[in-house]
This record gives structure tokens, sequence and C-alpha cells, in this order.
């Protein structure tokens, strides 16, 4: 990092240009009515982001490292508090008949509250990605150039029924130097009201600025319009959630938006794949939570393969629903039941226990498949084949290709990212799971001894 990132504890603390926090859960009284009170309160909440975020962007490593570990303390300390408002917000959503992959998203527990914990710590390990040079040099001429990461500055995030969201895109924005604003939505308010609350307390213990995580969840829908409209106040705009959620944020932002895709994700199984791996995978990315975007929806399977009827046979017996072609269910056994599929399965993120199945003749027609139908998200091939291997990989255009594991994989924490605020399915700044790294942008320093443009 260079010296001009690195301040210490009262230099940031000691800033006499501070902007007064307003409370982030006031009285609903005081919640402003109507579309100009609420843009204004909102253009508020950023400028106090911008604020924090010039005093995060001086705070060295230790000190942001002192406020994860903080966070993570506080959150264990809290963590009845916690459970308590998420169990409003379960209790809401099944009232509601809030669909059973989304509760399952929305539902915090003991063991759930602990990998957020986990997820911090690591962070806390990882690299400040601030002040790393991703190229320099010296030019003809004596000037002296390095490219260099800094922080965005605020950074804003729409989700929904994620309060797992709010602990990763704050631990992340924090590492990285940068402030945020959460938008996440009525079916978790009671749960990130908290988180939140908890967040703040523990920044401000250990004296970095407690408006770097904000929220604008009491504004509700017009608060997250407004927010969709701070262009010049909001750097940068994350939509995690349903295709809906993503899609009405990237066609009426005025932020520029990274977005992150819903995962339409594909599973292609070729003739010299095992049973055994075969049938091991496909549970585990079926079934180990399949309410998360890194779900397989599709599974293709070779015409000449024979692990079809015992894959199929271990997904009936885990309760997965397999929407089949004619082809496979003329292959499958009668004791396997099956429901036609139609078009609309092959484009549907079921985000549930349901999965799509269809026969191929080669691995030209799962490519072709692939490209037709997904989302660009991830996609695996099973094979024992290195040239198959590599022309997957070489001809499948997704953010994520595997080959030979579980697509479960495609996750910020598992592949050593700490967490992620989402996984970016465009191919514009980010793309894939998006760690520390990727909530950076770059800065040119030139020096030089006196030269001018000749």
């Amino acid at each position: 990092m260079t010296e001009a990132l690195i301040h210490n504890s009262a230099a940031i603390s000691g800033d006499n240009t501070a902007v007064s926090a307003a409370p982030q859960t006031p009285d609903s009284s005081a919640v402003p009515l109507s579309v100009e009170d609420v843009e204004a309160a909102v253009h508020a909440v950023a400028d106090r982001s911008r604020h924090a975020a010039r005093r995060m962007a001086r705070a060295n490593r230790a000190w942001k490292d002192r406020g994860l570990q903080a966070i993570g303390a506080a959150l264990l300390e809290r963590k009845n508090l916690i459970l308590s408002a998420n169990a409003k917000d379960v209790a809401a959503g099944k009232a509601n008949g809030t669909s059973a992959a989304l509760l399952d998203r929305l539902t915090l527990t003991e063991a759930r509250i602990d990998g957020l914990v986990s997820a911090l710590e690591n962070l806390a390990t990882l690299p400040d990605p601030v002040g790393n040079v991703v190229r320099g040099q010296t030019l003809p001429n004596g000037l002296r150039l390095r490219q260099v990461n800094v922080p965005m500055g605020v950074v804003a995030a729409i989700y929904e029924a994620r309060p797992n969201v709010t602990v990763d895109i704050a631990g992340l924005a924090l590492k990285s130097g940068n402030a945020v604003i959460l938008r996440g939505g009525t079916a978790a308010a009671a749960t990130n009201e908290a988180l939140v609350h908890v967040i703040r307390e523990a920044l401000d213990s250990v004296g970095l600025p407690s408006d770097a995580v904000q929220t604008v969840d009491q504004y509700g829908r017009e608060g997250a319009n407004a927010l969709m409209g701070a262009r010049g106040r909001v750097d940068v705009l994350i939509p995690r959630g349903g295709r809906e959620l993503i899609q009405t944020v990237v066609k009426n932002s005025a932020v520029p938006v990274i977005e992150t895709g819903e995962g339409n994700v594909h599973i292609f199984i070729d003739e010299s794949a095992t049973e055994e791996m075969a049938v091991e995978i496909l549970l585990n990315a079926k079934t180990q939570r399949p309410s998360v975007c890194n779900t397989v929806e599709t599974l293709l399977v070779h015409s000449r393969s024979t692990v079809l009827p015992a894959v199929a046979a271990a997904l009936r017996g885990a309760n997965v629903t397999l929407h089949a072609d004619d082809r496979v269910r003329a292959a499958l056994p009668a004791s396997i039941e099956s429901e036609p599929a139609t078009d609309e399965d092959w484009s549907t993120e079921y985000m549930d226990l349901d999965l799509a199945v269809a026969m191929v003749d080669s691995l030209d027609e799962a490519v072709q498949h692939i490209r037709t139908w997904s989302t660009g998200h991830t996609e695996a091939i099973l094979t024992n084949d290195l040239s198959n291997a590599e022309r997957f990989i070489a001809e499948v255009d997704s953010a994520a290709v595997i080959v030979n594991a579980s697509t479960r994989f495609t996750d910020g924490g598992e592949l050593g990212l700490g967490a992620e605020v989402g996984i970016s399915t465009q191919k514009l700044h980010a793309r894939g799971p998006m760690g520390l790294t990727e909530l950076t942008t770059t800065k040119w320093i030139v020096q030089g001894e006196g030269q001018v443009r000749g």
C-alpha cells in the first residue's frame, strides 16, 4: 500500500468536516411521505456515505481488519437479538405465502450466523486490494507510472430476502475501503435493521465511521427508486436477487450498474463420465441448497452414457422432480417418475427441488443447448476425456466453467475470496464472483522531475 493511503487513527477520527449521522431507524412518524422528501433523505444518506468513504479510503489494512473482527464479535454477542428479528421476518413470510426457496434464503440460524462470522474472519486474513500495483513502468523520458487499485467510493446494493448479503457486502465494502448503502427489501426488514444496527455500533467502537454502512430500507420502494437515481452521489449499484429485481434495476438506474445474473446452471454428463462421480456431483449440485443461484437447474446427458438410471434414481430418492424430454423418459425405468419437459423448463431457474433433464447426441449439441438457454452463470462438464473438457472450457461462454466438480463451488467463499457481493454475469469491469478486488477501480499515478510534453 502506498504511503498516501496509510493514516493513523487520529487522522480519520479527528476530521473536523464530519457530517452528523442521522438515525438509521427513525420512528414511523419521521418517515417522509412525498417522493421529493424521500429523494432528499436518500441524497442525505448518500452524502454521509461519500464523507465516510473518504475516511475509509485513508484507513490502513490493520484498522479495517479490526473493524471486521469487531463486527464478527458483535454478531456473536448479539446473536439472540438477530435471530429474534429474523424469526419475525420468517413468520411474516410464511403468512404472506413466500415460496420455500425464498424462505430458505431469508432464514438465519445459529450456524448461518457462525458462517457469516467465519467469512468476516477470513476477509480479515486476505490482502488489502487498496494500493495494489496493477502495473507500472518508467518511460524513456523518466516519468514513473503506476496503476494502482483504489476504492470505488460509495457502493449501493439492492437485494431481497437475503440478510446474509447485508453482512457479506458490508464486510467486502469495508475491507476494500468503500462505504455502502443497503436496500434489503421488506421481507427481511427486521433482520436487516438489527444487522445494520450491530454493524454500525461495531464500527464506531473501533473508530471507523459508522456511516460507512447505511440503509435506506426505512424509505421503502421510493427509497430504492431514489437510490437508483442518485447518480453522482453513488458510484456503483449492484442488484442481487431474482430476474425481475435485477432487470428493474438495470432498466431504471441512472447509477452505473454491475449486473448479477440469475443462475440457469447446466451440467453435461458425457459418455466417459463415471457413475459414482456423476451421482455424487448431481446430488450435491441440486440438493445441498437448492434455493441458491449456483444450484444446477438443467442436466444434459449424452445418449451413449450409461449413468442416467443411477443418477435419476438418486435424484428421485432425494425428492427431486425430474422434468425430462421424451428421450430421457423413454430411457428411464418405469419405476423412476418424471414429468414431460417443455421449453419453459429449459429457461427456468427453479431454485427448488426440480431439475430439467435432456438427452443429447454430442458435445456440440450440449454446447448449443447451453448457448440457447443459459444465463451465463455457471456450467459444468463431467468427463474423463481431456479433449472434451478442453473443448467445453473453450466453447462455453459463462462466468464460471467447471470440470468434474459441483456447480456449488461458484461462490466467493469457496473460491477463496472471503465472501462475494454477487456473481456478475456481465463482461464489463467484473465477471463471476465479485470479491474485494472487484469493489475497487484503478488510479494512474504519474511521478516526474519537471518533464514537459514536447
